[in-house]
This record gives structure tokens, C-alpha cells and sequence, in this order.
């Protein structure tokens, strides 16, 4: 197996700075690209400034759906995508996708309508919530537009009574409500991981470097600096992808290309520890609309509730975090539809925000905005010796096939033939999933020697790559963290050594689930730090540094001054 590390990659590259492609930008979508180029032959490079997933592709509303409210402004076939590429993950991604039961609740029959049909010609107006009839109408064609390859039911409406009978904490003052069937992803940073180790796994002609950021190009092709050294590596690739998602522009201006492409919103989000607001929903996710017209979502999350999202637009996608503000927005509608629910900032384990990469258009009204991806072409210049296939926008959930569609032009434009394609390819631990879950873990605690309790743990977050773990932590020397009893020093030295781990950070916010479940207390961070400068040969001052580095940021930009969790018993580890 060769070696994926950092410095054996700038390395490889340093002796051969060719290749056919160059991806800036690591998210779901850089990835996606990455991974269908590198499985069609074509040596590919991926380079992103920070870590995988780092930036919108971490900070999404997890749920992997078609985007009912799309119906509205008529972009019936990205609807049709996102449910069909839904339907996809849920059986190339098995560990990570699950079907989500939603409840839509109603307050009359007709209401919206005008407003709806003003968004339907793209004209902004005053909207008021959605009824009965509209509703019934767009789950109709919901259904049928996900009718391909599809893996849940229909949907169904609901009177009152049923309706408070699905989710007892509703407010008393809806009429009806609706029941559908879209999908949540419990860890999209590790499908967004897993999709680039499937193309260095797969592929010997591929690379993938994380913390270099694009400085421009020069005489030899595109300079890359190293985010950590200051050193810098240039390639001259043929062709270059611009995957960078809110940063496209940024990317794009020391290319020469000038023209403005993004036009990002925020959407934050908040993770919620309060057991009467989890048993409230009753295992279902409650999708509905905030006095003022804005689409909320709030669901069981992990033993915990995600509550979202805001619409607000930025110009800066670098500062961006959820303000005091959208707390008290979020909160505010949530007591709005589960009035006997009493949710406080003291509930509140974990909050983030990300911008979405929009196009850019000239509208007041962030809604208003299509959500349909598009690759939009810079062609090669006197200065710059190669084009620059700007991936804009797009949803989270049609990464699959947004990836296959710049792959496609890539591939025309190099002149050579798609030999294979991904719709029905599993990710990472996905593949070989088995039908009986227990069966499977029983044969690999049979293998391993690590109990069964402590396999399907690793199973719930790695799939079928939790044998790999086991075998690592059956090498041992293995114990359970004092802070996070549900992880281990084996486990998180085999994702330092297996994961393209560079930061403390990447480990606490994206390779695991510690700080979104509100675990990442001093104390964790410093323990996990603790095997990572083993795992990976930090000094003393560079695991320092780490520490400072990653509490300051789970402080400013988290909000994990509230108080954590009370740790949980140690029932996965023996």
C-alpha cells in the first residue's frame, strides 16, 4: 500500500508536478470530481487550503433530500436529481444515510397560494404559510419526480388529531399536517472523506493534498503554498477545477478571472441536548415554516436535536458564525411549533454556521436564489496556459452528479472516454454492507478478538471499514479515553495514520462526531492531542500549539463555552 502521507505526497509530486487535473477545494463537490476523474484514469491532483470537508461540506442541515421547497421556483429538475441522488445514497452509503420520517404541520387549507405561485415566475413577495391544498399538491409531485430507484413510501396526510397523535408536542393550533419520507446523513465529513480515500485506494495516479492553498499561477502552472510551512510547490496541470465552493471567487481572482460567481448565504444551526424536546418529535423530523416564511427543520440528532437553519447573505465566508441573534431566531421559532417545549441556551451543546455557494444574482430576496449547480468555463489565456471549470453552486445531496458532469467535460476536453461511472458505487464503508448487520459483527468480533458491542459501535461510524479499526485496535496497545470512553487510543491512532490527519482539528470537528455531540471539553482535546502527537510525531510545542489552536476555535466559532455533557458510561469499550 503506498504511502498517502503529506510529505510522501509533496514528495511524489515535487518529482512528477504534471498532472492532467488539478481540483482546488476539497468539499463534496471537489471530492466527488476527484474521485470519478481518478476512477476514469486521468492523474488527478486535489488540493485544498484547509482540511477535507472543512468548509459548507461540514456545516449542512444533514439531511440528504430533493428540496421540496424548489417546487416553488419551478427547478423541477433539480428536484428530480436531488431525489433521485438521494435514493442512490441511501444504498451506496448504507453507514451514514438513513430514510427520516417528516411531519409537515398545516394551519388552513389554501393559505400561500398566491404567494406561491409568485415565486413560481420568480417574484419575490410576502409569504405566508403554506396549506393544506398547496402542500398536497408539491408532495404529489414530489413523489413522482423521485419515483426513479426509489427506497421509501409515498407521502400521506394527516388530520389534526393524527397529527397530534405523530408528534404529541405540536401546537394545538394547526388543522392537519403531512407525513413524508427524505434521508439524513449522520456524518457527512466522513462521505466527503471517504469519497477521496476511495480514489487514492483505487487509483495509484492520483493525489490528494490538504492544507495547500492556491497562491496563483506562474510560468510552470499554479503555485501551492503550504498553509503550515510557507513552502510552496508548483504544478502545471492541464486543466484546473475550481471546487472551492464559497471561495470560488477568491480562487478564481489570481487566475485572472474576474467575474463574480458567488453569492453565498449563511445557515446556521444548533445541536440541542433536552430529552422532553427529543421525546416531543417522537423520532420524526418536523419540517415547517417560521411566521416569517423561512423553512425551519428541527429532528432527533445522535440522542441529541438538530435545529436550523437562517438565510442571511455574507460577503465574507471566512468569519462566519452563528450569531447571538440566530440563537434567539431559532429558539424563538421552535417554541413557535412545540409551544410546551421549554428549550434554553443551557440546552445547547454545539452551534455552527456555513455559507452556501450560491450563484451570484442580484436579488434582495436570498430564497429567491436558484439552487441549480452549473460549470461555468474560463478558458485558457496568454497568462494562464490552461482553462478553469468553476463548479458553482449546487446542493449538498447531488454532489454524485454535479461531480460526473464536470468529469465529463474534463474528460472531453483531455479527449478521452468515461470507461466507468458511480451511480450505483458504494462509499468508503459502504461497500460489502451487509444485509445482517449482527451477523457480520459477530464475525468480526470472532476475527478480531475486540467485543461485539464494541465492532458495532465502530460499524455505526465506519461501515464495513470498522474491520480495519478492529484490526488495529486488536494490534493494540489499546485503551479508552478517560474523557470519551466511547473512543480509544487505537482507534483515534488508526484515523491519525489512516485519515490524512494534519491538525488537532481535523480529528475533533470532522474524522469524528466529538465536538458536534458537545463532547470536546478541555480536557477531551487535550487527550485526544495526546495520542495524536504519538500517532504522528508532533513535539511537545507543536502538540501545544494544537491544543490552544483548537480550543480557541471551538470557543469562537462553536460557542462550547455552555456546558457539556456529563460523560457518557463506558459501554462500547472493554
Amino acid at each position: 500500500m503506498r504511502d498517502i502521507s503529506r510529505q510522501a505526497t509533496i514528495e511524489r509530486l515535487r518529482q512528477d508536478p504534471a498532472p492532467d487535473v488539478l481540483v482546488i477545494g476539497a468539499g463534496i463537490n471537489g471530492a466527488a470530481v476527484f474521485r470519478d476523474l481518478a476512477l476514469n484514469g486521468v492523474r488527478v491532483v486535489l488540493a485544498d487550503r484547509g482540511d477535507i470537508a472543512e468548509g459548507a461540506s461540514s456545516a449542512l442541515s444533514r439531511m440528504v433530500h430533493g428540496g421540496l421547497r424548489y417546487l416553488e421556483t419551478a427547478e423541477l429538475d433539480l428536484v428530480r436529481e436531488g431525489a433521485t441522488e438521494r435514493n442512490r445514497l441511501l444504498r451506496n452509503a448504507p453507514h451514514l444515510v438513513a430514510p427520516l420520517r417528516t411531519i409537515v404541520p398545516l394551519y388552513d387549507r389554501l393559505g400561500g397560494t398566491l404567494a406561491a405561485i409568485g415565486r413560481l415566475f420568480r417574484r419575490p413577495s410576502k409569504s405566508g404559510r403554506r396549506g393544506a391544498v398547496l402542500v398536497r399538491i408539491g408532495l404529489a409531485l414530489y413523489d413522482w419526480l423521485g419515483r426513479h430507484e426509489r427506497t421509501m413510501p409515498r407521502h400521506r396526510m394527516l388530520g389534526r388529531q393524527a397529527a397530534l397523535a405523530a408528534m404529541p408536542g405540536l401546537t394545538p393550533d394547526i388543522t392537519a399536517a403531512a407525513e413524508y419520507w427524505d434521508g439524513w446523513v449522520s456524518h457527512p465529513e466522513r462521505i466527503n472523506l471517504e469519497l477521496v480515500l476511495d480514489a487514492l485506494a483505487a487509483a495509484p495516479q492520483a493525489e490528494a493534498l490538504t492544507y495547500m492553498a492556491a497562491d496563483g499561477p506562474d510560468a510552470e502552472g499554479v503555485v501551492l503554498r503550504d498553509a503550515l510551512t510557507g513552502e510552496t510547490l508548483r504544478l502545471a496541470p492541464r486543466i484546473v477545477v475550481n471546487a472551492a465552493g464559497a471561495w470560488i471567487d477568491r480562487v478564481n481572482a489570481p487566475l485572472g478571472i474576474n467575474r463574480r460567481m458567488i453569492g453565498g448565504t449563511k445557515g446556521s444551526h444548533l445541536v440541542i441536548d433536552h430529552d422532553g424536546l427529543r421525546e416531543a418529535l417522537g423520532g420524526a423530523m418536523l419540517y415547517f415554516e417560521a411566521p416569517d416564511g423561512r423553512t425551519c427543520i428541527v429532528f432527533p440528532f445522535l440522542g441529541q436535536v438538530l435545529l436550523g437553519t437562517t438565510d442571511i447573505r455574507v460577503e465574507d465566508a471566512d468569519v462566519v458564525r452563528c450569531e447571538e441573534a440566530e440563537v434567539d431566531y431559532l429558539l424563538a421559532v421552535l417554541r413557535e411549533v412545540l409551544p410546551a417545549v421549554a428549550v434554553g441556551r443551557e440546552n445547547i451543546r454545539f452551534r455552527y454556521s456555513g455559507v452556501r455557494p450560491l450563484p451570484y444574482v442580484d436579488s434582495a430576496t436570498p430564497g429567491m436564489i436558484p439552487r441549480t449547480h452549473r460549470l461555468v468555463a474560463s478558458e485558457a489565456t496568454a497568462g494562464r496556459p490552461f482553462p478553469v471549470l468553476s463548479m458553482v453552486s449546487g446542493k449538498w445531496t447531488t454532489f454524485r452528479s454535479f461531480g460526473e458532469e464536470a468529469a465529463d467535460e474534463v474528460l472531453r476536453r483531455l479527449g478521452r472516454a468515461r470507461r466507468t461511472g458511480t451511480a450505483g458505487l458504494p462509499i468508503g464503508g459502504g461497500a460489502g454492507f451487509p444485509d445482517d448487520r449482527a451477523a457480520w459483527c459477530a464475525e468480526v468480533a470472532g476475527e478480531t478478538g475486540v467485543p461485539r458491542p464494541r465492532i458495532e459501535a465502530l460499524m455505526a461510524r465506519y461501515g464495513t471499514r470498522a474491520r480495519d479499526a478492529a484490526r488495529a485496535i486488536a494490534a493494540g496497545p489499546d485503551a479508552p479515553l478517560a474523557a470519551l470512553p466511547d473512543h480509544s487510543t487505537a482507534e483515534i491512532a488508526w484515523i491519525a495514520r489512516q485519515e490524512m490527519v494534519t491538525r488537532l482539528a481535523d480529528v475533533i470537528l470532522r474524522r469524528t462526531l466529538v465536538a458536534l455531540q458537545g463532547d470536546a471539553g478541555e480536557e477531551a482535546v487535550r487527550e485526544v492531542a495526546g495520542v495524536l502527537a504519538g500517532a504522528l510525531g508532533w513535539s511537545a510545542a507543536r502538540r501545544a500549539e494544537e491544543e490552544a489552536a483548537t480550543l480557541a476555535l471551538l470557543r469562537e466559532r462553536h460557542g462550547a463555552g455552555y456546558p457539556l455533557k456529563a460523560t457518557r458510561p463506558v459501554s462500547a469499550i472493554s
